[in-house]
């Protein structure tokens, strides 16, 4: 499915880049290969239409991404506080990628609120709230990487497109489709990689660099979780994965190191929900994926304070992780039924 762009809205927007500009662009908290991915093919076009660009992310991104050409260069709002203030307070345009509130920038959203900056908003993620000048919202598509494309496209711009942001683009939407696996990709999906790969992507270095590089630490860690820390909840077709604290120190976890831990339990004969709950500091993480037409975005809206697709979502809880556990658990007979 090709996005269709409120026109009059994309030709004001076009007519705001017509001018060089100083852009900010950023996205969610603990951004992953499609945050980080839209960003950096974004941040690579807009650069050779002559604007300034810089990249503030709410906090730091998984190391498994730091080859794509320009990580170096972001901005981590919770290591350098100064020079994302400094870079919204002079931003004249900022773009918001792969979110659709401002709460999902948690610490940095009043910087964002605040700034005088045209704000545009880019996204796939249901219910976007009003906080942009410019909202283009697409659920239906599968990655915000796959809508920074058309975007481009809309924009007569992919001849811009090199392999830096090519490559980028590609792994945003490979890593949110979960590797092009998910009823959201299309036939235009497969287009769209095709072009990718025309300009320059290549497919199997990507995901080498996202899939092939783990360190030891992390795959004895996914051992453990696999081993120790998996319940397997037959009458209700549930998997709940628990990541404690006390093991994450013990395998040196490292920011990352949880991506994808939560789909190895869709991947057992039957099961049509799995759940990752890992222990922060002060809270407790969420993550929940599923088959068919539950839909883990009502639970974790109605239960966990949370949100997201109907097949993948994520919540929070201030209780420890055991009741949090317990929590779910005890409504397993309710919500296997919404």
């Amino acid at each position: 499915m090709i996005p269709n762009f409120d026109q009059l809205a994309l030709n004001e927007f076009s007519k705001i880049l017509e001018k060089p500009l100083k852009i900010v662009i950023t996205t969610h908290f603990k951004p992953d290969g499609d945050a980080l991915g839209s960003s950096i093919g974004l941040a690579c076009y807009l650069k050779k239409n002559g604007h300034n660009i810089t990249i503030v992310t709410p906090s730091e991104f998984p190391d498994f991404l730091s080859w794509m050409n320009g990580s170096s260069t972001v901005i981590d709002f919770l290591k350098n506080p100064t020079e994302a203030k400094l870079a919204f307070k002079e931003a004249e345009l900022i773009c918001c990628l792969d979110f659709n509130d401002s709460k999902r920038v948690e610490g940095m959203e009043s910087l964002l609120l605040k700034s005088s900056g045209k704000k545009m908003l880019l996204d796939h993620h249901l219910d976007p709230k009003e906080f942009c000048d410019f909202t283009f919202s697409f659920p239906q598509i599968g990655s915000t990487a796959e809508l920074v494309y058309h975007l481009i496209a809309a924009l007569n711009g992919e001849h811009l497109l090199d392999r830096d942001a090519s490559e980028a683009l590609y792994a945003g939407i490979m890593t949110d489709t979960g590797s092009f696996r998910f009823s959201s990709v299309s036939s235009d999906t497969h287009r769209v990689i095709s072009s990718l790969i025309d300009l320059g992507a290549r497919n199997y270095f990507v995901h080498e660099k996202i899939y092939d590089t783990n360190s030891e630490s992390r795959l004895r860690f996914l051992g453990n979780c696999l081993l120790n820390n998996m319940q397997v909840f037959k009458e209700f077709n549930t998997v709940v994965f628990t990541a404690k604290k006390e093991d994450m120190i013990r395998f040196e976890h490292e920011s990352g190191d949880l991506e994808g831990v939560v789909n190895y339990g869709l991947g057992i004969r039957n099961i049509t929900m799995a759940v990752l709950f890992s222990e922060r500091d002060h809270l407790v993480k969420i993550s929940f994926r599923s088959k068919g037409d539950l839909s883990v975005k009502n639970i974790a809206e109605k239960y966990f304070e949370g949100g997201g697709h109907k097949n993948a979502a994520g919540g929070r809880s201030s209780l420890s992780l055991d009741e949090t556990v317990a929590k779910f658990v005890t409504l397993l007979p309710i919500i296997t039924k919404i």
